[in-house]
């Protein structure tokens, strides 16, 4: 059986680490927060003393860190010198398309498989084993890596070669995040006329501008007057600014992101940084983090 290593236990990383272990995978594990590589262990993963470590003593590895900078830094300075040739790097970060192409690169190489497979749905279906995943890689590369991803996901799509998973990650979060920031002005429209929350939601999911915060998100969260992360505002103002500098990159204009990217840092410059993305700025930059339920318009 393969020897995997698991660098990277945040929100997302440390429920799929535990999963892989859980379902009898035989995992090397490594995080700077001791708590997070603790409660990995405790799901029967074995604690590693560096990422270096977890490369040495690995036959694939999986990444899951916060930004680009960090999976350089990981990748090229501790994984790519240490792991095996013909060993297996698979990164589910969002990151910088770019960046992904320098991994694939570095990888080549140094001897060394690339996959990229970021991952959509929220924690909560991370904690159920029941996330998807968008895999870049070779055909052969993803059968061998498949029992592996089940462990963690119910729909895994291959996008591609290795690099379009993250392309494919982007431009997906690109929808969700203006999404969310449409649905948190509408909901903030509706309550300033006085409308009744749920009504308003029944009548929104019976039609064409249902979606999936509208379903789920906003009642279990924004309306329950529920801000923890969840997702953070900042990593939702780090992915959208990753499409628009791609988008830039590639002259194609994104007008309303561009907003979407400006209302959100509002909600960063008022310290709201570290809360749920789900609320939308109306909710979380304005209202001062109150559920809607909770907040009421002055009648002038």
């Amino acid at each position: 059986m393969d020897r995997i290593g698991f660098i990277g236990l945040g929100a997302m990383g440390r429920p799929m680490a535990s999963n892989m272990a859980r379902k009898g995978f035989n995992v090397l594990a490594y995080d700077l927060q001791p708590q997070a590589l603790d409660a990995v262990v405790s799901a029967g993963a074995t604690a590693a003393s560096s990422s270096a470590d977890v490369a040495a003593q690995s036959d694939i590895v999986f990444t899951m860190l916060q930004n680009s900078a960090q999976v350089q830094a990981v990748l090229e300075g501790e994984v790519f010198p240490n792991l095996k040739p013909g060993g297996i790097v698979v990164d589910m970060s969002t990151i910088e398309p770019s960046v992904t192409d320098r991994m694939i690169e570095r990888a080549a190489k140094a001897g060394l498989i690339f996959v990229d497979s970021p991952v959509g749905r929220t924690t909560t279906f991370a904690e159920r084993g029941e996330s998807l995943l968008m895999v870049g890689a070779e055909a052969e590369h993803l059968e061998r890596l498949e029992p592996i991803l089940r462990s963690m996901a119910t729909t895994i799509i291959h996008c591609g070669p290795p690099g379009h998973g993250i392309r494919i990650k982007i431009v997906n979060n690109f929808i969700v995040i203006n999404t969310v920031q449409v649905n948190a002005e509408a909901l903030a429209l509706g309550a300033a006329l006085g409308l009744d929350v749920e009504a308003e939601l029944e009548v929104f999911n019976g039609t064409l501008a249902t979606n999936g915060f509208l379903k789920v998100g906003f009642p279990e969260k924004t309306l329950a007057g529920d801000i923890e992360p969840g997702f953070q505002i900042d990593l939702a103002h780090k992915d959208i600014s990753i499409a628009i500098a791609t988008a830039n990159e590639l002259k194609v204009p994104l007008a309303v992101g561009a907003a979407t990217r400006e209302a959100i840092n509002l909600a960063r410059a008022r310290g709201m940084g570290g809360k749920d993305f789900t609320p939308g700025f109306p909710m979380s930059g304005i209202f001062g983090g109150t559920g809607w339920k909770n907040w009421r318009p002055s009648r002038g």
